[in-house]
């Protein structure tokens, strides 16, 4: 079958003969008349991208040229595509691409451009409810910030780099957006502009991050900084502010350079965070304030994280945890019907999940 494009490249203006991306282009001004983010754009617009190249070889031109049966044809396409390296698409992939274009469809019925949308009925692939790969130790997390070479202006920024991720919990986008006027040294705490959804938060970051962005900022950021000045704190080598995959480079590099076996980027530090500040006993919605997720499921992911939590509450309530015979406690019959009554509710969910 045919391979459908990965990335995309910048095309001139289609003809007036390709009303579908022209409508595309349009969509896209009226997201950011929307005021969606810069990368919510980006990225429908790449993954509507795959579509127009995939639409383009079959000689699909026209918005109502396309049918529910013909993007029932390109999802088993996506399903079916293998890349580079012989892997298959995720089922989240999948479905990122797909949700872009049910947005795009569900707009161009609003703007009359179609008289019905073929998208409002195309199932979407099932996501997994995947847990993250790797979760550092406290003991990893400080051989990993332990690696840059402090005598260097870059290796001291790398440091620095590296303790806010530990820190804070922050996304990568945050990190590279941060600006001098947002830390707050007296306070001992950081303020995330337009952060994912284009929300502000506040949070704490702690007195040895601090310490080591006030050595960075004093030795060498001025070292490091070009003519032009914005405020942004972390400077790349050239002086400009990083890209985010400029920093998953920079995380990776000292992964592998620590030695500890484990793979992943940015989001390493975040997913450790939240699990080493759920295994010391904080509240699971501070860590949602912390974190600036939007709904409090996205943080309970970290209550399954927790091993540790979960086999310290296993030993104590288990009667068969442990060689030694316990004392069982008496039970509490109302937290007994309460359990019952949600493991009850959890079953006819997944049962009616099944039909």
């Amino acid at each position: 079958m045919a391979r459908l494009a990965k990335n995309p490249k910048p095309r001139p203006p289609a003809a007036a003969a390709e009303p579908l991306h022209a409508s595309t282009e349009e969509y896209l001004a009226w997201m950011q008349a929307q005021n969606f983010s810069e990368d919510t754009v980006n990225t429908r617009r790449a993954c509507i991208g795959y579509f127009l190249d995939w639409c383009r070889e079959r000689a699909l031109e026209n918005p109502v040229e396309i049918t529910r049966p013909i993007l029932e044809r390109y999802q088993r396409a996506l399903y079916h595509y293998r890349k580079k390296n012989g892997d298959p698409l995720t089922f989240r992939t999948q479905n990122s691409r797909l949700r872009a274009l049910k947005g795009w469809f569900r707009w161009m019925a609003r703007q009359n451009y179609i008289l019905h949308n073929p998208a409002s009925e195309l199932l979407l692939p099932r996501l997994e409810n995947r847990l993250p790969k790797y979760i550092l130790s406290a003991e990893e997390a400080e051989r990993v910030i332990a690696q840059p070479d402090t005598a260097t202006p870059e290796g001291l920024r790398d440091r620095a780099i590296l303790e806010t991720f530990y820190s804070t919990g922050m996304r990568r986008m945050e990190v590279a957006n941060l600006k001098l006027y947002d830390i707050d040294s007296e306070r001992g705490t950081v303020m995330i502009r337009q952060g994912k959804g284009k929300k502000d938060r506040h949070i704490p970051i702690g007195e040895r991050a601090l310490a080591w962005i006030a050595k960075y900022i004093r030795e060498a950021r001025p070292t490091l900084l070009a003519s032009s000045e914005d405020g942004t704190v972390f400077l790349t080598d050239e002086g400009a502010p990083f890209h985010r995959t400029q920093l998953t480079t920079l995380v990776r590099g000292y992964l592998r350079r620590s030695k500890i076996g484990k793979a992943g980027g940015c989001h390493l530090f975040r997913h450790t965070v939240a699990t080493l500040m759920l295994e010391n006993g904080a509240d699971i919605r501070v860590i949602q304030e912390m974190l600036g997720h939007a709904k409090l499921s996205t943080t309970e992911l970290y209550t399954r994280v927790s091993i540790n939590l979960l086999k310290q509450v296993y030993k104590a309530t288990h009667p068969a945890a442990s060689l030694k015979p316990r004392q069982v406690a008496a039970r509490d019959a109302e937290a007994e019907v309460e359990l019952l009554a949600t493991l009850a509710a959890e079953a006819l969910a997944e049962a009616e999940d099944e039909l």
